[in-house]
C-alpha cells in the first residue's frame, strides 16, 4: 500500500513557475513508475508526465514538453513536477499516481491567471 499526498499548487501568473510535490508513504515507492495527471475544469483527467523507477526514462504529453520536468527522489519517497512558463490552459487539479494507476493522491489545484 502506498499513500500519496500532493502539495505545491496555487495561483500563478502566466509565464510563472510552480513546483508540485507528491509525498509517498508506505512501501514500494522506489520500485514504482510514477505519473502526473491533471483534470482541467469541466474536462476529463489527462496524462501529463511519467517517470520510471530509476529516473532513466521520462515521458510527457506534447502540450507540456519543454516546459514541465518530472523528477523523483527515491530516498525521500517524493515525486516532483517542475512547471515553467505556465499558461492559462495549464489550470487544473494535478494528481500524482503510482504503479500505473493503482494508487492516487487527492490532488492539488493549480490556477494560472492574470
Amino acid at each position: 500500500q502506498v499513500q500519496l499526498v500532493e502539495s505545491g499548487g496555487g495561483l500563478v501568473h502566466p509565464g510563472g513557475s510552480l513546483r508540485l510535490s507528491c509525498a509517498a508513504s508506505g512501501r514500494g515507492f522506489g520500485g514504482y513508475t510514477m505519473d502526473w495527471f491533471r483534470q482541467p475544469p469541466g474536462k476529463e483527467r489527462e496524462f501529463v508526465a511519467r517517470i520510471n523507477w530509476s529516473s532513466t526514462s521520462t515521458n510527457y504529453t506534447e502540450s507540456v514538453r519543454g516546459r514541465f520536468t518530472i523528477s523523483r527522489d527515491n530516498a525521500r519517497n517524493t515525486l516532483y513536477l517542475l512547471m515553467n512558463n505556465l499558461k492559462p490552459e495549464d489550470t487544473a487539479v494535478y494528481y500524482c499516481s503510482a504503479n500505473l494507476g493503482v494508487y492516487w493522491g487527492q490532488g492539488t489545484q493549480v490556477i494560472v491567471s492574470s
